[in-house]
């Protein structure tokens, strides 16, 4: 009996593509299907990316002061 080795089939995603999928999703113009479609990934992973943009929003302003 021979072992096969399993392949890993996940492809990791850079932080910069999750953020520039994640943003079309927070503008809302288009379904996260769409967006799945248009970017290649699985339409399940564009809301919890859209939904850690808005968590960290409140991060990106907090604390800047205007001059």
């Amino acid at each position: 009996m021979s072992e096969t080795k399993k392949r890993n089939t996940r492809n990791p995603h850079l932080p910069e593509f999750k953020a520039k999928v994640g943003l079309e999703a927070v503008r809302c113009v288009k379904t996260g299907n769409q967006i799945a479609q248009e970017f290649g990934v699985n339409p399940a992973q564009v809301g919890p990316w859209r939904r850690e943009i808005q968590a960290q929003a409140k991060t990106l302003i907090e604390g800047k002061r205007c001059p």
